[in-house]
């Protein structure tokens, strides 16, 4: 398995050369070269399998000759030891037809440990091998920071510096961050900066040839794709439970930055039969005017309760209009230059046909919002975080069969988010046991302006050169 950049003009890379390269030197993102697919009867195979017997199944088409299935399974068995449930991922029945998809009983409560525990497990194995000290360079909405720095604290040859803006990530999702003290992790708070202000400046520096020839860079952010690789498993995963492959399944997937989303798009392009993809947005919604009306324009980032999804920059979009192009890295590399410098692009009527094909669209108004959380409350006894309830108030306003089950994904723990669950559902939930002293630890991170030069100068005197 050899994947390419969307931009057309960087080196094909095997697996392990991607993991440990984050994003391409032309500035696109890497995807396979082409989409395995599995047969019914390989993804009929999967049902009453364990979670990590489905992850070892499913990723190693990707994996290829990087490593072989006995240290894939090992790797996979590490990585998913340390969840609190022994499904992993389990699934929750609300009512007739509506499912909740937990993926938040991993060590920080949110679905990024899904795809970071193994990640970090993949950048200790790849390295241990190579004379090579990797510097990731993150940024984070609140729930990849966290879920980044417990995956590589500690780890041999490894240093984490992780971006957030000040200020717009909830209090638990920060001490999550700031309370790990291990020498190779570094928190930057970039005061006066929106998480898409953070991800730009990530990108820059990976471009910025002068900066990223003096570190062996790699990043964790989903335009990674390993890390995107790893959350195709939980598609697979849920949808045998429900019946495929004899019956579709469609998932409301609360998103901001599309790669959750995009793993469900890669699990479809596999032969999983995925009746719809609804990409659940709340008021930062350049995803659903994209493709609803073709309009993916950059408009002011509003601050809302549910802070992962304050983002209009949603870099993995880029992956899908590499598929919309017609897989032709040129042209979307002229496309993507165009949207760069006027802050604007539009998909032609054929990319948007292409789109609605699979995936629906829905904007979730704050009151909206509200009124899922209750919801889910009054009538199933299930507390949701703000983001759950956002793909909960988008499945239930889906125009869908009535006989496809409709499975929405649970980001995170009510319990990151309690001032908002309580404000909707007058309760408020608690820690888990596991984190309950997170308010009792020290802090440590540093305040920085949003400014990429001092950034970059912070992260070269503390980096190890290449």
């Amino acid at each position: 398995m050899l994947y390419v950049s969307t931009r057309g003009d960087a080196p094909a890379l095997d697996f392990e050369a991607v993991t440990l390269a984050g994003l391409a030197k032309d500035g696109g993102l890497y995807v396979p070269e082409a989409w395995p697919t599995f047969t019914r009867a390989e993804i009929a195979a999967l049902a009453g399998l364990s979670y990590v017997d489905t992850a070892v199944a499913v990723l190693t088409p990707f994996v290829g000759d990087a490593l072989s299935k006995a240290d894939l399974r090992a790797l996979c068995d590490t990585a998913y030891g340390r969840f609190a449930h022994a499904a992993v991922t389990p699934l929750v029945q609300l009512d007739a037809r509506q499912w909740v998809l937990e993926l938040f009983h991993g060590p920080t409560l949110a679905f990024k440990d899904v795809a970071l525990q193994l990640l970090g497990l993949l950048f200790e194995r790849f390295l241990s091998t190579r004379d090579t000290h990797l510097t990731v360079v993150g940024a984070t909405s609140g729930d990849t920071g966290s879920a980044a720095i417990d995956a590589l604290a500690g780890r041999a040859k490894v240093d984490l510096f992780m971006l957030h803006p000040k200020g717009r990530v909830s209090e638990v999702q920060r001490r999550q961050m700031t309370t790990v003290l291990a020498p190779n992790i570094h928190n930057i708070a970039v005061d006066g900066a929106s998480f898409d202000d953070t991800q730009a400046m990530v990108k820059a520096m990976f471009a910025d040839r002068d900066f990223a020839s003096r570190f062996t860079l790699s990043a964790v952010n989903s335009i990674n794709w390993a890390r995107l690789a790893a959350q195709i498993v939980y598609y697979f995963y849920a949808a045998v439970r429900l019946g495929a492959p004899d019956k579709p399944v469609a998932f409301a997937v609360p998103t901001g930055n599309f790669g959750d989303v995009f793993a469900g798009y890669v699990a479809a392009r596999m032969g999983l039969p995925v009746a719809k993809l609804i990409v659940a947005t709340n008021v930062n919604d350049i995803l659903h005017r994209a493709l609803a009306d073709g309009d993916y324009s950059v408009g002011t980032v509003t601050p809302t309760a549910a802070p992962s999804m304050d983002i209009q920059v949603s870099s993995n979009f880029e992956r899908l209009l590499f598929d919309l192009h017609g897989r032709e890295g040129t042209g979307l590399a002229a496309s993507m230059t165009g949207f760069e410098a006027r802050r604007a692009f539009s998909l032609t009527p054929a990319m948007r046909a292409e789109a609605a094909a699979l995936f629906a669209s829905a904007r979730v108004e704050p009151d909206a919002m509200d009124l899922a959380m209750r919801r889910a409350n009054e009538r199933s006894g299930m507390l949701v975080d703000p983001h759950t309830a956002i793909g909960l108030a988008a499945a239930y306003a889906a125009d869908l069969p009535h006989d496809v089950p409709v499975v929405t994904l649970a980001t995170a723990h009510p319990a990151k988010f309690p001032d908002a669950v309580e404000r909707a559902t007058g309760m408020r939930p608690p820690l888990p046991r596991r984190v309950g002293d997170l308010f009792d630890r020290a802090e440590r991170y540093d305040l920085l302006p949003n400014d990429r030069a001092a950034i970059q100068a912070y992260i070269a005197e503390r980096a190890t050169a290449a």
